[in-house]
């Protein structure tokens, strides 16, 4: 039989052992307090230092917590110190190697600090602890596709959609790769238009252009041949998207015809395009088009999101008064999804206006009154083998070609696109 002296004994270690754990789940509980102060400190009102005092009250307590220590590390990254980011990362890896959001942390910091070697080692240091890491295959990609690896880049970005299609970093990277992985492109395309009022006869458009991707960028070559108003014509194009930098690139292009009124005598444009965080593509532009009169210059802006296996776009117009003092405007909006690779993809399109990118139509923009035009469109391209894709689109426009006279407009366009 237990005697008084073992059962106080017990009674008091139970106590003690009691105490320890309510002390210990006191400190964790205030550690996860002062991590999540920490967050709100730096994300709602970007109070880095408070943030700081913040994660090391918690590390006092907690010094094993490695969440805090990585965060502390992303707080250093996002104020340039990146030495003293990387020996927070480095501590919490060289306690937990296989912990993958401290090898997603390093490889950002390495990412940014323009290592790009140096984030690979660390990028493949983690899948082999976690080989089918959404996280760490989309910075492989990313950090493949910024040193121009695009083969590799492409398999990475495959792995992780394999993983998740419907990761929306992924498929906005998949689309930035495959753009830049092909050294050459040539792209073939035929455009039938049927007016039921407007005009008696169908317009055609037909198109060949050779893209190369070069070190500055892809350059492109377009001759464009129509038949419209029961006239021939011929124009030519030349396309550059030269990149500037990981976030911003950007687009030129000058277009020439000597046959005015089948296309415009001149057209050209220019573009700053954006990939911006969370997954948002962003472009602020101007175009130009010259017939016979004065020149007209249009100013556009896009904002686009990518959202699982989809983009969303929206784009508008806005054309000074060349002849009036108001300001024309047209809009569109775009959704796609992506059934399978950057190739695979339906499409649906909506708009108010003709749009001066739109070399089919835009010759429509040679007026002095502008009318009231709607459209509607769908699309389809599907990869056919491994280098060359089929695109389908269909259109219809509803346009006041005269003033309080509207007309349909049907269009049926077949593109083909083959990469080597």
């Amino acid at each position: 039989m237990p005697t008084t002296k073992n059962i106080t004994g017990c009674l008091l270690w139970m106590t003690l052992c009691l105490c320890f754990n309510n002390t210990a789940a006191q400190d964790s509980a205030s550690s996860d307090a002062l991590l999540q102060a920490a967050r709100t400190a730096a994300f709602d009102h970007k109070d880095y230092p408070l943030a700081k005092s913040y994660l090391f009250r918690a590390l006092e307590k907690s010094p094993g917590y490695s969440d805090v220590r990585i965060f502390l590390g992303r707080i250093y990254a996002w104020t340039k110190n990146y030495d003293s980011a990387r020996m927070a990362f480095h501590q919490v890896l060289a306690a937990r190697p296989d912990y993958t959001d401290a090898s997603v942390a390093l490889a950002d910091l390495e990412y940014w600090d323009d290592r790009n070697e140096t984030a690979l080692a660390v990028i493949d240091s983690g899948l082999k602890y976690n080989t089918a890491s959404e996280e760490l295959l989309v910075r492989r990609a990313r950090v493949l596709n910024a040193a121009k690896r695009y083969a590799e880049a492409d398999v990475a970005v495959k792995k992780a959609l394999a993983v998740n299609r419907n990761n929306t970093e992924a498929r906005s990277l998949e689309n930035r790769i495959k753009e830049s992985s092909a050294k050459n492109k040539i792209g073939l395309s035929y455009d039938y238009v049927y007016f039921d009022k407007q005009f008696a006869d169908p317009w055609h458009l037909a198109s060949f252009d050779y893209t190369r991707n070069t070190g500055i960028g892809s350059l492109t070559g377009r001759v464009n041949y129509a038949n419209r108003f029961t006239e021939n014509g011929v124009q030519y194009e030349f396309e550059a998207y030269p990149r500037l930098s990981r976030t911003f690139y950007s687009y030129v292009s000058l277009g020439f015809s000597d046959k005015v009124g089948v296309f415009p005598h001149w057209r050209g444009g220019f573009s700053l395009y954006a990939n911006l965080p969370k997954s948002y593509e962003a472009e602020l532009g101007f175009r130009y088009l010259k017939f016979t009169d004065a020149p007209t210059w249009i100013y556009t802006a896009y904002l686009g999101k990518y959202y699982k296996s989809w983009l969303f776009g929206l784009r508008t117009y806005l054309t000074p008064g060349t002849f009036t003092n108001n300001v024309s405007a047209s809009y569109g909006a775009s959704a796609r999804y992506y059934y399978g690779s950057a190739d695979d993809l339906v499409g649906i399109n909506v708009g108010y206006g003709i749009s001066p990118d739109d070399r089919l139509n835009s010759i429509q923009l040679d007026s002095k009154i502008r009318l009231i035009s709607y459209k509607a469109g769908v699309s389809f391209k599907k990869k056919i083998t491994k280098f060359s894709v089929l695109g389908i689109d269909g259109s219809w426009f509803n346009q006041e070609y005269l003033p309080q006279t509207k007309g349909n407009q049907y269009q049926v366009s077949v593109g083909w696109l083959y990469r080597f």
